[in-house]
Formats: structure tokens, sequence, C-alpha cells
């Protein structure tokens, strides 16, 4: 990370680096991984200044918490660390329920610091909704492990503006995380503006599309085992039609290799138009895009001083109205289906 670059302050003092990294990568979600090469690109990512990493229970049913244990071991010092509790089941699987009960929430926190290693969370998620308990509820009990010492401050993803609302007069929310890129927009209608006024930070997972923003994704590339074949944008006839968003990033990305003489990718155009979004929407925006690659992390870093002109910026914004399918399977499960 350039030394030029400053930390982000999101939401009741919790500062991170301006770059996130997403560990749900490193589990076999798309496709096998191998473990020692996934701690390698940990520490390469710390090493690069990447100092805010997430992960969450369910990734690997534990696995992923395992892993990232094992650079904090060494590294706990330099590292905001993230994880989130709430999906019950093993994502090989399928998920088999999700808990925001008090007596859960007080369960699972012990659980991922013993996997973790350590005896704090920096920022702890619910990381969906439990509609059959009142969010006031898992929030008090999340409260409760601040009060404990043992998380220091307190996330929420995919949740609609009212429940941030609901949520955050219980306890200071400090960060929203939601999948939030060019191609999934429909956070800018309610949550995104609610955590501005709120004074809470925004997460973007996924801020890549799930790699398809990077224009190297098509149907044929997707493995077997592959979490995406779930997901309506990437069925067959959806895929190719959303090859037009890709179109729109690639044309900013080679207008800004030819005026800048510096090689833009199509990865950095997304991240640096969310970077511009945060500051169009006036609000906190540190994404977390995930991979299995170490020169992946110093591409991503890259979006960090690309400056995109309000006419690129008009391109991708319109690129939005291109996407065929939805975010997500069930749009329960995700903010969009309800608000």
């Amino acid at each position: 990370m350039s030394p030029e670059t400053t930390n982000v302050q999101l939401g009741g003092g919790l500062t991170v680096s301006p770059l996130g990294f997403g560990g749900m990568a490193l589990t076999p979600v798309y496709g096998e991984v191998d473990p020692a090469e996934s701690l390698k690109t940990l520490h390469h990512a710390v090493d690069a200044g990447i100092s805010f990493l997430d992960t969450a229970d369910i990734y690997g049913a534990g696995d992923n918490e395992e892993l990232i244990a094992k650079l904090l071991k060494d590294r706990r010092d330099e590292v905001q660390l993230a994880t989130k509790f709430g999906i019950v089941g093993n994502p090989r699987d399928g998920y088999t329920d999700v808990r925001g009960d008090a007596a859960y929430v007080t369960q699972a926190a012990e659980a991922s610091l013993r996997r973790l290693g350590t005896d704090f969370i920096d920022l702890y998620y619910m990381h969906r909704r439990d509609l059959r308990v009142p969010i006031v509820e898992t929030v008090e009990a999340m409260a409760e492990l601040v009060r404990a010492g043992k998380v220091r401050h307190l996330g929420l993803s995919e949740v609609t503006a009212e429940e941030l609302k609901e949520a955050n007069a219980v306890h200071p929310i400090s960060a929203v995380q939601s999948e939030w890129s060019i191609w999934s927009r429909d956070v800018e209608r309610n949550v995104v503006p609610t955590a501005a006024e709120l004074g809470v930070g925004f997460v973007p997972y996924s801020p890549l599309g799930r790699g398809f923003l990077t224009g190297t994704v098509s149907a044929d590339q997707l493995g077997e085992n592959d979490f995406r074949h779930r997901i309506p944008r990437f069925a067959d006839g959806a895929l190719d039609s959303n090859q037009a968003v890709v179109a729109a990033v690639r044309a900013v990305a080679a207008e800004l290799s030819e005026s800048t003489g510096r090689d833009a990718t199509p990865a950095q155009v997304a991240l640096a138009w969310l970077f511009a979004q945060g500051r169009r929407l006036q609000l906190s925006v540190v994404p977390i895009p995930g991979t299995r690659k170490p020169h992946r992390i110093d591409e991503n870093l890259g979006a960090l001083s690309l400056e995109l002109s309000a006419a690129q910026l008009d391109v991708l914004d319109g690129a939005a109205y291109a996407v065929v399918g939805s975010r997500s399977a069930d749009p329960t499960w995700v903010s969009q289906g309800r608000e």
C-alpha cells in the first residue's frame, strides 16, 4: 500500500485499512483450495498493508477462522479482525437455519474466539437476520459481548434501513456489510442513505461481482461445485447477457490505460467506482474483495490511486441497467427482498 494512503474510519471510531480482505474465497465455495497457499495469501495481504480481515464462522464450517488464527498467532496487533455469526450449517451441504437468539449469539462468539485463538474480535457482525427474533434482542446480546471485552465493535450484514435504525438505537453500529458493486446497487435506495445519516461505515462484500466484473468469468469456467451456480445472474443465459456490464467496465479500463499511461484493470475500475460512490453518497466505504492469488491483492490495491472522471462514472452507473438476474436465489435472504 502506498505511503500516502490513509486509513479509514468506520462508525464508532473503528479505524481500518482503506481496502479489506474477504476470507470466504479461501474456502472451497468457488472450488478447491490449498490451505498452505491460502495462508501465504493472507500474509501477503497484511504485508501489503491490508489490515482489515473479514471472515465468518460459516466459511468452511469454521475452517476459515482456524486458517486466519495461524496468521493472528504472530500478527494479531497488525490486524483489525471481523467475523460473523448467525448462519447455521455447512456451506457444502446447504445452510440449515439462521439464528439470532441471545443464547446462540453468546455460544457463537465463544466458538469463534476459540477457533481464532484471540481474546477479542474487533468487529462482530450479525451475518443474517433471524426474522423470528426481534433485532433488538440479537443486538442486546451482541452488546453484552462488548461490555465483557470480547468484542470491540458491532456490525450488521444484509439488513434493511429500518433494521439498522432499530439496532443502532440499542448499541452503536460501526459497519453494515452488504453486497454492493456496479451490478448490485439495490442498497443505495435505503440502506446506504441511512448508514450515512447515522455515521455507520459501509463494507461492500463481493465488490467485484463474485469475480464477474473482472472480465475473467464465463459459464464454462465455473466448476461443478462452484457456489455461483446457485445465483440467478450466473445462470447460463443471464451470464451471457450480463457480459454487457463487463464490456462497460472494460471500456473504462481501456480508456484510463490510454489516458494515464498505466495499465488499469477492470477490477481496479470496479473498486474505484465504489470509492467514488462513498464520496458521492458521503459515507466511509471499505470494500473487501477476496482472492486466492497474492498478485490480485496488489492489483486491487492499485484502485486506491485510480481517479474516475464524471463521464466514466456515468458509463459505469448506466451499466447497472443492463443486469439480468437477481443477486440472490432468495431475495429475502438479503436486504433487497425485505425493503
